[in-house]
């Protein structure tokens, strides 16, 4: 059995986000690896709510932002405003300096304004005012972003996408869950009530258990078998960067953490696969959307277990 409390987090956020437990189980795996999490879906599918209800029963503290066309990097970062009572600039931080940032609808900003989390997310720090400043610990990026072929998009540079360790998709739900979301509680009013299961302290030690879970010397074999099949040069415009290779493990890690055991095995590298190199692979073939699932199915059937 897996940690209660983490139990207890998959559970009550599938009460809020209905039918998606997969999701929501490699979204959890996703932060107690240490990484970012991208969700990438149609609007009206329950990105934004899963987000919030999240970043709630984390017990962190955290900002939703709202990213537009409009949007510059200073209205993330923060910005130097002149006080008169000391003659100096003073600096005030964004919303940035939080331990869970909500980057709602993240490529409807230009790239400009995108970059501004690039240092935030690799360091966990901010350059501003030739001044480098410290984030708090621990911090997760939590984006969501509309599908790219949609009006008013901005695709997200590849430099960027491999600073998500995960991306997951939520896609339409069944029939039984989209009734009792027809027929329940309305979604907003269930957040509002969220009391949060963990406190910041709790979760970095959550963090440093899945770093403990034993990697055998084969199934690190088996990362890099999958990473080199990517590299060469046959498949894919680009293959799984070492960045990659260490979020394929990392997510691993936390996944058998989550299904109760302390060591990794191969269906726990296949179960993260699909979030971890579904977009940061692209098919030669490929011309449009690709499917992240597909992507991963032909990476499992061609590279034999160790």
């Amino acid at each position: 059995m897996s940690h209660p409390v983490v139990q207890e987090i998959v559970a009550r956020a599938g009460q809020v986000v209905l039918g998606k437990n997969r999701q929501i189980r490699l979204a959890v795996a996703c932060l107690l690896a240490r990484g970012h999490l991208l969700i990438e879906d149609l609007p009206g599918v329950g990105k934004t709510t899963l987000a919030h209800v999240l970043a709630r029963l984390l017990g962190l503290h955290f900002q939703r932002i709202q990213f537009t066309s409009d949007m510059l990097p200073a209205d993330i970062i923060g910005v130097s405003i002149f006080d008169r009572g000391t003659g100096t600039f003073q600096f005030h931080p964004g919303p940035v300096f939080s331990q869970v940032i909500l980057a709602d609808e993240v490529n409807r900003a230009t790239p400009k304004t995108q970059s501004a989390l690039l240092e935030a997310m690799e360091e966990h720090q901010v350059t501003a005012e030739g001044e480098t400043r410290p984030l708090p610990e621990p911090f997760f990026v939590i984006a969501t972003q509309n599908p790219s072929h949609q009006v008013g998009t901005f695709p997200l540079p590849e430099s960027q996408l491999d600073r998500f360790l995960m991306r997951i998709e939520l896609g339409y739900p069944d029939k039984a869950a989209e009734r009792e979301l027809l027929q329940g509680a309305d979604r907003r009013q269930m957040l509002a009530g969220i009391e949060p299961c963990l406190k910041p302290d709790q979760m970095l030690a959550l963090q440093q258990d899945v770093t403990g879970i034993h990697v055998a010397p084969a199934l690190i074999d088996y990362v890099q078998d999958l990473t080199a099949y990517t590299r060469n040069g046959a498949l894919y415009q680009n293959g799984l960067s070492p960045r990659a290779a260490l979020a394929l493990l990392a997510a691993a890690r936390a996944w058998a953490f989550i299904e109760g055991r302390n060591l990794v095995l191969p269906e726990d590298v296949q179960a993260v696969l699909p979030g971890v190199a579904g977009h940061r692979l692209r098919p030669l073939s490929d011309v449009g959307r690709h499917d992240a699932t597909a992507v991963a199915a032909k990476l499992i059937t061609a590279v034999p277990l160790p």
